[in-house]
């Protein structure tokens, strides 16, 4: 098939925000799912949307998928495990990538659990795997994938998506390229046999073609920052027994990895706050770069939080080597961190943070290298590959990989 050098992602590079771009074709400002999570300004809380405990896939997000046009167009979709696709109307057969049992069985498909059931896939160890951590990621991906299989096998369906775990993790725990990320791809590897397996036992090998991608990159770090304890040394925030922030604070700066997204709180003053902390905050070990709320449609393809308030007032970037944190209880403004781990969420325009992609099967060239491309463009591609409509895509058609 084609191999794809390496993949612009979405930012910030974690996972909700790619898993849902590589589907939806579109930047973050469009599509909706901002980040892992968002700070309610109101509330003054964080929100998860990882791993989606509170909303249904139709609240977060605002822009068709390629599930959704698939279903529209007459076709059949399933999604094992896809982040932010909890309650999809438009996925005939899907469990949701959630950790409560309870939730898992309420959205998943009740046939199909059933039919899982019936077969021995221990479905019932959801909740059990998901507490082990790492100690239950590959029993996770090979429960995932017995039921992505079995879907293969039963219903044919037009489109599958299924998200996998284990190297994530593995690369959370250890960092990026040792032997434990090494194990994690290869056990992956193996599910992804699995999956090509079971398209020849359904008879449909030859009319299949498998986009294989990362949602994002990994960096190593050694150091955490902490913009929020540099913004309690100046008076911006404030803490009330080290847990929560203060009610008079007038900043929070949330971190999503290797990016901290900074909320004004008083909205009277923001400009002249943003004016102060803004090179502060730059000034800070680690901290490789800031993007103010005028540079985010160029530069990080967001909106300003005047457009949706779910977004930040200003963005800081780690640099290789840093993450951030936003606890409120430490005092110092860098964390050192040993043994190593891995983090993501970088500026997606790092070299480390780039994904991978290799498509093969129906409709694809064979033996061929493609330089570039960005994650936006693997919706259109399937849209291609499906021969349906899609014609509100950012990214664009991969041509290159196309058998001619």
């Amino acid at each position: 098939g084609v191999r794809v050098k390496r993949m612009e992602t979405s930012f910030p590079t974690v996972t909700w925000t790619n898993h849902t771009t590589l589907v939806t074709g579109v930047h973050p400002g469009r599509h909706g799912v901002l980040a892992n999570e968002y700070y309610d300004r109101k509330e003054r809380k964080k929100v998860p949307l990882i791993p989606d405990p509170i909303f249904n896939k139709d609240e977060i997000v605002k822009t068709p998928t390629i599930y959704d046009a698939a279903k529209a167009a007459g076709l059949t979709t399933a999604g094992v495990i896809w982040p932010a696709s909890r309650g999809a109307k438009t996925l005939d057969w899907t469990v949701p990538d959630v950790f409560e049992q309870e939730l898992f069985e309420k959205y998943g498909t009740p046939q199909l659990l059933e039919e899982a059931r019936a077969l021995g896939i221990p479905i019932e160890k959801q909740m059990e795997w998901c507490k082990l951590g790492n100690a239950g990621k590959a029993q996770r991906d090979y429960m995932y994938t017995q039921l992505a299989t079995h879907i293969i096998r039963t219903k044919k369906p037009n489109f599958l998506a299924l998200h996998l775990v284990s190297l994530d993790s593995f690369e959370h725990a250890h960092g990026r390229q040792v032997p434990e990320a090494y194990w994690a791809a290869n056990d992956s590897d193996n599910r992804v046999a699995d999956l090509i397996r079971a398209t020849e036992e359904a008879g449909i090998r030859d009319k299949t073609t498998f986009i294989i991608t990362t949602d994002h990159g990994f960096v190593t770090y050694t150091k955490s920052i902490n913009a929020n304890a540099a913004l309690k040394k100046h008076g911006f925030v404030k803490s009330v027994l080290g847990k929560s922030l203060a009610p008079d604070s007038k900043v929070f700066a949330m971190a999503e990895g290797g990016a901290c997204f900074v909320y004004v709180l008083d909205e009277a003053n923001r400009d002249s706050i943003l004016a102060e902390i803004t090179p502060k905050l730059a000034k800070l070990e680690g901290v490789s770069g800031t993007v103010e709320a005028k540079d985010f449609a160029t530069r990080l393809r967001h909106i300003t939080a005047a457009e949706d308030p779910r977004e930040p007032d200003l963005v800081l970037l780690a640099a290789d080597g840093y993450t951030f944190t936003d606890s409120l209880a430490d005092t110092n403004e860098i964390i050192p961190n040993d043994p190593p781990k891995g983090a993501h969420g970088h500026d997606h325009l790092m070299p480390n943070l780039y994904g991978c992609c290799v498509i093969s099967g129906a409709g694809i060239a064979s033996g061929k290298v493609i330089d570039d491309i960005q994650n936006v463009d693997i919706t259109p591609t399937m849209a291609r590959l499906l021969g349906i409509p899609f014609p509100d895509a950012d990214g664009k058609v991969i041509e290159a990989a196309l058998a001619k």
